[in-house]
């Protein structure tokens, strides 16, 4: 069997990371994975509505599920789309032991801070539900300004093929190049080069 390829998509909240998850893993034709429609099915388990002190285990328990089905999906050789915002000290420990079952690619969503946390509010605003499903985690005061801003992002940094996508105004380079990217072998599996 051909070894599968993961496909991480990360980014800050508001970069368009999910967007264009589900825009590469059409054009790929693979399956894509978004850790928050994991956290909102398991919100819908619990009733539709948690507290905010519930969000914290609930995340914990997502986190673990999210990597299980992208383990799952790669033992049986699914080339998948994964994405999420986690932060580098959360993607790391997970992704590093797939690398021996699976070739891995990494995108991340670049995009200037705030117009990230301006496209974060913009999407609370158009749907009031997902506060319910999320928490507001990622907004917290900021110390000089009582407006609220996002927090610091910091992607994973391996030692695998990486693409940095401006999100700003489309996608740069465009979704073709990116594919190209996401499906090109790396130099232990025939000669990866970057594009």
């Amino acid at each position: 069997m051909h070894t599968p390829t993961l496909i991480v998509v990360t980014g800050r909240p508001g970069s368009g990371k999910t967007t264009l998850a589900y825009a590469l893993a059409r054009a790929i034709r693979c399956p894509a994975l978004c850790r928050d429609e994991f956290k909102e099915g398991l919100v819908h388990t619990c009733g539709g509505r948690v507290t905010p002190e519930d969000h914290g285990r609930l995340n914990g328990h997502v986190y673990h599920t999210f990597f299980g089905a992208v383990e799952l999906l790669l033992r049986d050789g699914i080339t998948l789309v994964a994405e999420a915002a986690f932060q580098h000290k959360l993607w790391v420990p997970k992704l590093q032991p797939l690398q021996a079952i699976a070739q891995m690619r990494l995108i991340v969503c670049a995009i200037d801070p705030l117009l990230a946390h301006t496209r974060f509010l913009q999407r609370g605003v158009a749907d009031p539900e997902r506060e319910g499903y999320h928490g507001r985690g990622w907004i917290q005061p900021h110390p000089d300004d009582p407006a609220l801003t996002i927090r610091p992002y910091e992607p994973p940094r391996l030692a695998v093929p990486s693409l940095i996508v401006d999100t700003s105004d489309g996608y740069t380079p465009s979704l073709e190049r990116i594919k190209a990217f996401a499906l090109q072998p790396t130099a232990k599996d025939r000669g990866w080069s970057s594009l």
